[in-house]
């Protein structure tokens, strides 16, 4: 069964009923909502007001050791998981996530659960579907490679 990593938004809705979706599949999925042992990270955490921030408070507030702690948890799931799953609607982050992944060589889905405005460089990834089926074939093909090898 594959590692995946679920790169989405807090704002989406649909992102713990695919997290439970794969799991309920046997997968091992990182749910950035829910960290092993941890609490996800949110930038309300270092500071209420964070939608005002100037340029350099957010910069500094990379810095601060919950923004650090975040990354860290992020950022290692990333390397441990074999398979990003991209749920759409979604930010910068999961998209930088979905590239760097991708770029490091793993497999990337997008999960386009409505329709949505195309998007020509999703052609750098290995697929998109709309449906949970579609999820579970892609990762049928996916472990089927995987132990082949």
């Amino acid at each position: 069964m594959a590692k995946i990593y679920v790169a989405s938004s807090w704002r989406n809705q649909h992102q713990p009923q695919v997290v439970s979706f794969l799991r309920e599949q046997g997968h091992e999925v990182y749910d950035f909502r829910h960290p092993a042992g941890k609490t996800g990270f949110q930038w309300s955490q270092i500071d209420e007001d964070w939608e005002n921030w100037s340029t350099d408070q957010y910069r500094a507030a990379l810095e601060h050791p919950i923004a650090q702690a975040g990354f860290k948890s992020d950022f290692d799931a990333m390397q441990w998981a074999d398979v990003c799953v991209l749920v759409l609607p979604c930010g910068r982050s999961a998209h930088s996530e979905a590239g760097w992944m991708k770029g490091a060589g793993k497999k990337v889905i997008v999960y386009q659960i409505w329709e949505e405005e195309p998007e020509l460089m999703y052609k750098l990834f290995d697929g998109v579907c709309s449906m949970g089926i579609g999820l579970q074939m892609f990762l049928a093909e996916f472990d089927k490679e995987k132990n082949n090898v």
